[in-house]
């Protein structure tokens, strides 16, 4: 079992913003094309449902295609296989792992047994070192079982959440503020912190409705996801603005550091910013921000 819970962006130099992550799919041969100038932090070249039955095969020709040819720049490049048990999986999951990817995304990831035949399967096809597992988290028994799977393997770097899949498996609806799910997303999001792995929120259907997914990414952000899935190249703007640290952010990071490292050197005890009681947890967060800005800045 994995236990990676002191990972974040201010333990580590490689961390990787996943603000925005927009599936595309694999079929489309001009959507790929266009997808080497999204301004996203990643891709997730799909296979599975944005394909019809008869494109499949063609559809992880061209994804495997995309990815070696090295023209998507510092974007995270993922490819999602087909689900556990369907007729595409273990070509899928082969083909995929042999083209070497930044990561595999799987649907419907049930279980920790589940993650351990997968990477074990990744491994068999020759998945070089830096492919990681993405599970998709979308049915209550994912949910229930979240932090069996988020610690199951090393090779386990992201949980993506399926919203529309939980929403239908729970017999919910579709509502502004996601009242339904919102235990859904709790649990997974506390099972991904305590085995230190990052975590996207789920898609949001109404592309017109800018007001709404602006409200939603908000949301997501004050819960606590690193970012989100997109299903539309408009939605990419306004996504990288909410899960980035605002100017204001930074700037209050680098004072609440400068303070309390001044403090430190004098010996004293207590620090206040603003008239508010700096402790260690506020310097964490706010080296936090700035390695998330500093990464951010990077992909420039």
């Amino acid at each position: 079992m994995s236990d990676r819970s002191q990972a974040g962006p201010a333990a580590y130099g490689g961390y990787r913003p996943r603000r925005s992550v927009l599936y595309m799919p694999s079929s489309n041969e001009r959507a790929l094309e266009k997808a080497r100038t999204q301004p996203v932090d990643g891709l997730i070249l799909d296979l599975e449902d944005a394909v019809a039955p008869d494109a499949k095969e063609q559809a992880r020709e061209n994804a495997c295609a995309a990815v070696r040819s090295g023209q998507y720049g510092n974007r995270e490049l993922t490819i999602r296989v087909n689900g556990i048990g369907t007729q595409w999986h273990d070509a899928d999951l082969a083909a995929a792992s042999a083209a070497g990817p930044d990561g595999i995304v799987v649907p419907k990831v049930d279980s920790a047994e589940q993650v351990c035949r997968l990477v074990a399967a990744m491994e068999a096809a020759g998945a070089p070192e830096h492919t990681m597992l993405w599970a998709m988290v979308e049915t209550p028994v994912a949910i229930l079982h979240a932090e069996q799977i988020a610690r199951a393997s090393d090779r386990l770097a992201v949980f993506v959440m399926g919203t529309n899949d939980l929403v239908k498996e729970l017999g919910a609806a579709h509502v502004p503020g996601r009242s339904p799910i919102q235990t859904s997303l709790q649990l997974a999001l506390l099972a991904a912190r305590a085995a230190g792995i990052a975590i996207l929120d789920g898609v949001y259907n109404d592309v017109k409705d800018a007001e709404g997914f602006a409200a939603e990414c908000r949301q997501g952000r004050e819960l606590g996801f690193d970012g989100k899935t997109l299903i539309h190249p408009g939605q990419v703007g306004p996504c990288n603005a909410a899960f980035a640290p605002s100017e204001d952010e930074v700037a209050s990071a680098r004072e609440i550091i400068a303070a309390f490292e001044a403090a430190q050197a004098e010996g004293r005890g207590v620090v206040t910013v603003n008239g508010r009681m700096i402790e260690n947890l506020h310097v964490d967060t706010a080296h936090k921000v700035l390695a998330t800005a500093a990464a951010i800045a990077a992909l420039r």
